[in-house]
């Protein structure tokens, strides 16, 4: 069974919010004393925070999906609904979160470092917080927000400030363990390290973490072995150690053609990043250290005579040292304290993330409405967060919220800016994106129709007609429609004696 997963999938969302409700109080001697329906409580929101006992992803391997708890419906006698529990994951140090199509959204480094990966949705107001002088007993409640849903793509990459990389069996996890209170499985066989291993190590004055990566292998920054899961484990160090095998069993290789081989890796592996937000100095550009490893042995011992003039070249420390019988490894501790030392006085003072303020347009009216083509004919599709989120908020079967709904959108210009689309009364209107859209035939609500605004500007035909009908005319009209209704009665009672109405009763008997 797996013990370290360094990368997850993640399906977060947030709390529904609750409902409001829709209430009228009653008193003794005081009837219809006016709404009291309270307003429904938030949603919770999902959380990620960095622990500091928290060291691998594993629980969301299992646990792919987490949401967080709905807040409570409003109710009558202004009881507001509770607000929904925040929902808070534990994720390591050095948690990278990324969306769907690879973003990074953030950089999590630093116990206590927080995150809202998915926003619970707001509570529906009562009609007592709907209540107006025009409409001062609401009989509808809005409802509450669905929370915010999404995937996430969480990676772990290992906050340490050194990074031990070599072949397998190079003696990696021996050396951690020598240096450091770790221990990781060691054994005689290549790829014994599955995971990245982590250990504090103290010299002195000096204290740093140290960090060994799976064993690499020639094609390991395109997928071979194990080298590219564990790559990114080495891109937040500040000091990279190759440990190089002096004593391999194997007759094809040698220390100079394994380390430029792992150097080689490396080059590819730098070369596909990106460019960090961060001021980090290129992978290749860091400070190194070479060590020869098992020189305890007569093999190693000769091979690293034969080998260290040739590194000596380079121009960075050659170290001859042994995991077992502990040869070198003081000396080893205190180079790599002093290269840490000297990378932090390197970094840059942290700086705060600017605060960009982007203010609203002045002529953006929040939404805008877009023609397409739908079952075969010409529709027209509002989109903006403010009508998009008060459909989500209206309850349809309410004939009165579908009005408060109308009101809100005519009140927006929604009506107006359809009729500059093109649209007529009839015409098929969505709100929302996708097939999630509400779907109607559009009425317009605008007193007279905007169509009467038009002409020659500074005039209105709704105020040419000043007529206004006498009592006589409106009991002639009045006696007009009673006249027609009733020669419709009599000429359908008229069809159903001539027998033209059949009984269905009598046809399926005669069938």
């Amino acid at each position: 069974m797996a013990t370290f997963v360094d990368r997850v999938v993640l399906q977060v969302a947030g709390g529904s919010g609750g409902h409001g409700a829709a209430s009228i109080r009653r008193e003794k001697f005081k009837p219809l004393a006016g709404p009291d329906g309270a307003n429904g409580g938030r949603g919770g929101d999902v959380i990620l925070e960095v622990n500091s006992s928290t060291t691998t992803l594993l629980a969301y391997h299992h646990r792919p999906h987490q949401r967080a708890t709905g807040g409570g419906f409003g109710k009558g006698d202004m009881r507001h609904g509770a607000r929904g529990e925040d929902l808070v994951l534990p994720v390591p140090d050095g948690t990278v979160v990324l969306d769907e199509d690879g973003t990074v959204l953030v950089d999590m480094i630093g116990i206590g470092t927080r995150f809202v990966a998915a926003r619970g949705g707001s509570g529906g107001l009562g009609n007592a917080a709907l209540a107006s002088t025009q409409r001062k007993a609401p009989g509808f409640a809005l409802l509450g927000e669905e929370g915010q849903e999404r995937d996430l793509v969480l990676e772990l990459k290992t906050v340490a400030d050194v990074a031990l990389v070599g072949f397998p069996s190079a003696g990696k996890s021996s050396l951690i363990a020598a240096m450091s209170a770790a221990r990781p499985k060691i054994a005689d066989y290549p790829f014994t390290t599955l995971v990245p291993n982590l250990g504090v190590v103290e010299a002195d004055q000096f204290r740093y973490t140290v960090a060994d990566v799976p064993g690499l292998i020639p094609g390991a920054s395109q997928g071979k072995g194990l080298g590219l899961e564990f790559l990114r484990h080495i891109e937040r160090c500040h000091v990279l150690v190759h440990v190089l095998d002096a004593a391999a069993l194997e007759s094809d290789r040698d220390p100079l053609s394994d380390l430029e081989t792992i150097e080689n890796e490396l080059a590819i592996y730098a070369d596909s990043l990106d460019e960090e937000a961060e001021t980090r100095v290129p992978l290749m550009e860091r400070p190194t250290v070479i060590v020869l490893n098992k020189t305890d042995l007569p093999d190693g011992t000769e091979m690293a005579d034969m080998v260290r003039e040739r590194l000596a070249d380079r121009d960075v420390p050659v170290l001859d040292v042994s995991a077992i019988s502990h040869k070198g490894l003081r000396e080893l501790s205190f180079v790599l304290g002093e290269l840490v030392d000297q990378a932090r006085a390197a970094l840059p003072e942290p700086e705060p993330a600017p605060i960009v303020l982007t203010p609203k347009a002045v002529d953006d009216k929040g939404f805008r409405v877009v023609t397409e083509q739908y079952d075969g004919g010409t529709a027209f599709r509002v989109q903006g967060d403010k009508p998009e989120r008060w459909v989500r908020q209206t309850d349809f079967t309410n004939d009165e919220a579908v009005g408060y709904l109308a009101d809100r959108l005519a009140k927006l210009g929604v009506e107006g800016q359809l009729y500059k689309a093109g649209a007529v009364p009839g015409s098929t209107v969505l709100i929302g994106p996708g097939d999630d859209a509400v779907v109607f035939d559009w009425e317009p609500t605008m007193v007279g129709g905007a169509e009467l605004l038009l002409g020659r500007r500074g005039t209105d035909k709704r105020l040419e007609d000043t007529h206004r009908p006498t009592r006589d005319e409106k009991r002639a009209d009045q006696r007009a429609r009673t006249e027609a209704r009733m020669n419709r009665i009599a000429a359908m009672d008229a069809e159903r004696r001539s027998g033209h109405w059949a009984d269905p009763a009598s046809d399926d008997e005669a069938r």
